[in-house]
């Protein structure tokens, strides 16, 4: 009989252990590291307060909140903020010529010459309320909350694509794969409610350019995503339950999934098995939430009448009211999307035919929002991806005429509730509306500055990714707080 092999020492055994065989002695896996870290965060909540079970359990924030959930009415394709909110007589008395070389500089647009002939505002302006806010002839219902929002006139983004720009608007990021705005809410807050999504996305158009990487949650779990919401029928699709399976057996089904998943969430700790926990619990009790919460049967006839709302019809008015709905269940951030203000050609008729669809709800919405004592700690927002230029867009080849093109370099947007101070409008542009002239605000500053009205230190809120403690407004770049415009 041979001698038995003689043992490796210590140091000769270190040198020949892999690292995944390291992690599996240890009975530690990488999934379960990264899980830890997740949960353990650099968000500073207290310990606990999230796990493996509810990664979705409601959290503190860095200090006292003013505000508690987002409706962001995003108006993509990009409204005309010089037919809307900033209007400028020098474009009237210009119209027809170039536009001055000392103006555009090295400006270059993708449909239109820089030194494409000045289009004046195409409608009146007038003022409205106490803060005496000038707004176009379109926005018949914006008057009567006007006192409520702050105007800000000097917002500008870094992209002028539509795809890219939206994406920017709500990851930080013109790539996909970022964590959106909703994302950051969710993971720094978690959920008030277990019977529906914390963040949830509706549109109200024929299609987003930036598409699912607007409410994605990129490189964190993806429980932390958006869950689209149709606008008519099942909320979501097959959360009815085929013909054939009743409630029992369904629920026998997922709690013997549950205790599959949990066994491989054990031995794993992979975050996405977490997700996947939550995601099918989710599924079962919204067949009974989302039906009640998308028939508005129990909505009175003066509040169906304040949105403009037919029950059964889809529009960006019926989103505005489930908007309502939802935050009262508890949703914490909700996205609508109401596409179609890309105005290359007859900007008169797309900002008309905008208003028409979107004014009246969304100032129904804030109106709304205070009248039920929701709009103290509800933070509203409105605006789109960038704004338009001063010149016009006419291109006989593609049957274009009187449009503008795409314009970052300045725009409006403007913001109600959640300790917004109400009755303002900050920035300005210069004669022409074509470079921010007064008090800028960058994308990234609005995001810092909606953070911080949720109760958190922009640069505190992070997630460790690839080495890098990742933040909804960038490591290298810069970004603050617009406290200007906070009550």
């Amino acid at each position: 009989m041979s001698a038995p092999a003689p043992r490796a020492s210590l140091a000769e055994s270190a040198l020949t252990v892999t690292r995944r065989q390291f992690f599996e002695d240890c009975r530690i896996g990488v999934g379960r590291i990264a899980l830890g870290s997740l949960l353990a965060g650099s968000i500073g909540q207290s310990a606990g307060a999230a796990s493996p079970s509810n990664p979705m359990a409601a959290k503190d924030p860095h200090f006292s909140p003013r505000a508690k959930r987002v409706i962001h009415l995003f108006m993509t394709g990009a409204p005309s903020q010089l037919d809307l909110f900033d209007e400028k007589p020098d474009l009237r008395r210009l119209e027809g010529q170039p536009l001055p070389p000392s103006v555009y500089g090295n400006q270059r647009y993708a449909f239109i010459r820089p030194d494409a002939a000045v289009l004046g505002p195409r409608f009146k302006f007038a003022r409205h309320g106490k803060s005496g806010a000038n707004l176009a002839e379109p926005l018949v219902h914006l008057p009567k909350i006007v006192d409520d929002i702050a105007i800000v006139k000097s917002v500008h983004t870094d992209q002028f694509n539509h795809a890219p720009a939206q994406i920017f608007f709500n990851t930080g990021f013109s790539q996909p794969g970022r964590p959106s705005l909703g994302s950051w809410v969710t993971y720094g807050l978690g959920c008030e409610t277990e019977n529906l999504p914390a963040f949830v996305v509706m549109s109200t158009g024929s299609g987003i350019s930036g598409g699912s990487a607007c409410w994605s949650s990129g490189y964190m779990p993806t429980v932390y995503s958006g869950v689209r919401f149709r606008n008519s029928g099942d909320p979501i699709l097959h959360v009815s339950s085929p013909p054939g399976i009743d409630a029992q057996l369904q629920r026998d089904s997922l709690n013997l999934i549950k205790k599959l998943n949990e066994r491989r969430l054990a031995a794993d700790g992979d975050p996405e098995i977490a997700t996947r926990i939550a995601s099918y619990e989710m599924a079962f009790r919204l067949q009974s939430s989302a039906p009640e919460l998308m028939d508005l049967k129990s909505e009175t006839k003066a509040t169906l009448d304040l949105y403009g709302c037919e029950p059964d019809k889809p529009s960006f008015a019926r989103a505005c009211l489930l908007a309502r709905r939802m935050l009262e269940r508890g949703v914490r951030f909700i996205n609508i999307y109401n596409e179609g203000w890309d105005a290359h050609s007859n900007v008169e008729g797309n900002v008309r035919n905008n208003c028409k669809l979107t004014d009246q709800a969304s100032a129904a919405l804030v109106m709304d929002l205070k009248q039920r004592g929701l709009l103290e700690d509800t933070l509203v927002i409105w605006g789109g991806e960038f704004g338009r230029t001063p010149m016009v867009e006419a291109n006989p080849a593609l049957g274009r005429t009187a449009g503008r093109d795409h314009h970052p370099q300045s725009y409006t947007m403007w913001l109600a509730g959640g300790g917004i101070k109400g009755g303002m409008t900050y920035g300005q542009t210069d004669e022409l509306g074509f470079h921010i002239a007064e008090n800028p605000v960058h994308v990234r500053d609005l995001h810092a500055t909606i953070l911080n009205q949720l109760g958190f230190d922009h640069e505190r809120l992070t997630f460790s990714f690839q080495g890098l403690d990742a933040r909804l407004t960038g490591v290298e770049e810069s970004a603050h707080v617009v406290r200007d415009i906070l009550a």
